[in-house]
């Protein structure tokens, strides 16, 4: 199992939807029983969609439960800003193209580039990882290398 840092938020967060999935369980459990009810089960698609559901959130569950067994919380007091790291907050230029981007650094689980979340195993993030500002790294990406120059780094 591949443990994975997370702060307490991103943890906070796979424990309500975890929650919020096992109470589904009750749920899709009175449907199939409501579907078995009308009869012949094999020309019943309503207990084929039941079950169907039930097989998905059963996968479902089993995923939250492998991640919030393998989440480390990251002790933010420890957090320094003199090289790239879990959480930093860094200012970057791509240098190919002059535009100034800024990300958090954060893992897989809480990724969500549209609000400027850059998981730590993407091609950037890793590239970043343990430089310090003022360098200018590679990211080795599906459309090529892209050099970035580090501008600043922060909490």
């Amino acid at each position: 199992m591949e443990i994975e840092m997370m702060t307490q938020a991103g943890l906070d967060a796979l424990k309500k939807e975890l929650a919020d999935s096992l109470a589904q369980r009750p749920v899709i459990s009175a449907a199939i029983a409501e579907a078995r009810e009308k009869g012949d089960l094999s020309e019943n698609a309503e207990y084929d969609a039941a079950r169907e559901a039930q097989g998905l959130l059963e996968v479902k569950i089993a995923r939250l439960k492998n991640k919030i067994a393998s989440a480390r919380v990251i002790d933010e007091s420890k957090l320094t800003t003199d090289s790239v790291q879990l959480l930093n907050k860094v200012k970057v230029e791509n240098l190919a193209l002059g535009r100034v981007m800024e990300f958090t650094i954060v893992g897989e689980t809480e990724a969500d580039f549209s609000k400027g979340k850059l998981a730590v195993t993407t091609p950037i993030g890793k590239a970043l990882l343990g430089h310090c500002k003022g360098e200018t790294v590679d990211a080795q990406t599906p459309s090529g290398i892209i050099k970035f120059k580090i501008l600043d780094i922060s909490l």
